[in-house]
């Protein structure tokens, strides 16, 4: 079966499996995650670079993740690239999961720049009153521990020790927020599932759980929907939703403009 799958569907399934089992390899080896060097991070880390955009997409947190991604890669990449071609197909790829990384980043924005802004607030201002905001705002699952402390600080508001502590743990806080990597061909992924739905919307897909049977276009529905609604019911997850559902946005506005000039979009 595997000789029978199309070119581009093949590459992209060889290219990720070597990946994963190389990060593997490097790690067992020389004790250096490659995910976070070839992971995205948000442009304002130090360890941010242009080439993240393309190759984060190569990238997987573990077994199950790269399995599920490839998994779908093959269930619906390969009618996609029999009805476009590899070099549409490849562009459709690539594009979907720039664009998902796009939309990442711009959500990432919107939530840890007032983050930063905030941090840089209390550094110029320390103060109990500030850093239990900070602490509301940004780490809502904060450890009793630390209200504990901004109690104790309270006393003596400007004893330098606890200024010091509170400082570090501010810099602490909003330095691991923004040198997370996002990794995954997801996003890709998600723009081939909503391609699939748009080409194929009356094909039968059966369902593991429940093992019922659901149109194409019905499951891309239900996908898409259970994304957006993940997405802002939590923020800051670990999970790159907006990332899936910016895939999918940036494949059906890639399937619009094939419609609409079919010979010479590239």
């Amino acid at each position: 079966m595997f000789f029978r799958i199309s070119p581009a569907v093949k590459n992209l399934l060889i290219i990720n499996v070597i990946m994963f089992i190389g990060t593997w390899a490097v790690t067992k080896t020389y004790g250096i995650d490659l995910n976070s060097y070839l992971g995205l991070y948000f442009f304002r880390s130090e360890h941010f670079h242009f080439f993240q955009y393309v190759s984060y997409m190569f990238m997987h947190g573990g077994f199950w993740h790269i399995f599920m991604n490839m998994w779908a890669l093959f269930m619906f990449g390969v009618a996609l690239e029999q009805v476009w071609g590899s070099k549409r197909f490849l562009i459709f790829y690539f594009v979907t999961g720039i664009g998902a990384a796009l939309v990442h980043t711009f959500v990432n924005y919107i939530e840890l720049v007032p983050m930063v802004n905030s941090a840089h607030a209390f550094m110029n201002t320390p103060s109990p009153e500030l850093f239990g905001s900070f602490l509301k705002n940004y780490v809502p699952d904060a450890p009793r521990q630390l209200y504990d402390f901004i109690n104790q600080w309270s006393v003596d508001p400007t004893n330098q020790v606890y200024i010091n502590e509170a400082t570090n743990w501010v810099n602490k806080i909003s330095e691991q927020a923004i040198n997370i990597p996002t990794v995954g061909a997801s996003g890709a992924v998600y723009g081939i599932l909503l391609g699939f739905g748009m080409l194929f919307p009356n094909t039968q897909i059966m369902l593991l759980i429940p093992p019922i049977p659901l149109k194409a276009k019905y499951f891309v529905l239900i996908f898409g929907g259970i994304e957006l609604f993940m997405a802002f019911q939590q923020p800051g997850s670990q999970i790159a939703h907006f990332a899936h559902v910016g895939g999918m946005i940036f494949g059906f506005i890639m399937i619009k403009m094939w419609n609409k000039d079919r010979q010479h979009f590239y």
